[in-house]
């Protein structure tokens, strides 16, 4: 069977289940969702930077989910200055607490504030979306800038590709399949426009697929780079075809915080 088909056949069922969260169960099942994936998520990033320390991964995971809940349902002003300083007095903590190898030592600190943020700071913006007017359509809108950028780059690399885009880093990527998932964001972004989403302009849609499509390749790029820095080919081996989950969100995380952005700061005043 084609890698293609393995890709589809892993995740078709899931299809169903994650539109009703989207748009008809209750906004809490939505957010154990969100939850359970950033579980899994920093669970698998935190085995990347920490793989014989499961003490520290567990703690690494317990901080990640709850800064994505405390941005979810706490709105006092002061929440986030705070959670920062826990993160970095946290950071500290551990640190001391376990400084071998001390030659990688800066480089697991640095991990445990902003591996949390990275993953749970990011994937809250989708809950924030979530509880929106339309939020199901938000969120599809996002996932659909994410993923349908990934397959149209996937594709157009497969057929028209020809110069690499970044073979330090990702050899099979090129810039033409660059070209393909660009196209393919600022297409679901127009589309969700003319279906689901009619109070997104369409010059707003097409800028959002643009910004969106372009840096969610580079969120892609990135999980690219922190993987061969760790030297490991997959986040994880959860979904059979794509590998961890981690590996499916990483443009995901990039094209939630910009379009939560999008809808805070830019579409009341359109």
């Amino acid at each position: 069977m084609s890698n293609t088909a393995v890709r589809l056949l892993a995740v078709a069922p899931l299809i169903p289940l994650i539109l009703w969260l989207m748009f008809s169960a209750p906004p809490w099942a939505f957010v154990l969702l969100v939850v359970f994936t950033a579980t899994v998520a920093s669970g698998e990033l935190m085995a990347m930077i920490f793989p014989s320390r499961r003490a520290i991964r567990l703690y690494g995971v317990a901080v990640t989910v709850g800064l994505a809940l405390g941005l979810r349902f706490l709105t006092a002003p002061l929440f986030l200055p705070s959670a920062l300083v826990g993160l970095v007095l946290g950071s500290v903590v551990v640190s001391l607490a376990t400084p071998e190898p001390i030659e990688g030592a800066a480089t697991r600190a640095g991990w445990l504030v902003a591996g949390p943020i990275y993953v749970g700071g990011l994937l809250a913006s989708l809950m924030l979306i979530h509880r929106l007017p339309h939020g199901g359509a938000w969120v599809m809108l996002t996932m659909l800038l994410a993923w349908l950028s990934d397959t149209g780059a996937y594709f157009a690399g497969k057929a028209f590709g020809r110069h690499k885009l970044y073979p330090l880093i990702s050899p099979k990527k090129t810039v033409e399949g660059a070209v393909g998932g660009l196209l393919a964001a600022v297409g679901s972004a127009v589309g969700m426009h003319y279906t689901l989403l009619p109070e997104l302009p369409v010059l707003h849609a097409v800028g959002l697929g643009v910004l969106a499509g372009a840096l969610g390749q580079l969120g892609d790029l990135f999980a690219s780079l922190l993987k061969r820095s760790t030297g490991v080919k997959d986040s994880g081996k959860i979904l059979p075809g794509h590998g961890g989950i981690l590996d499916r969100i990483d443009a995901l995380l990039i094209t939630g915080a910009l379009t939560w952005l999008y809808t805070a700061w830019l579409l009341p005043h359109s």
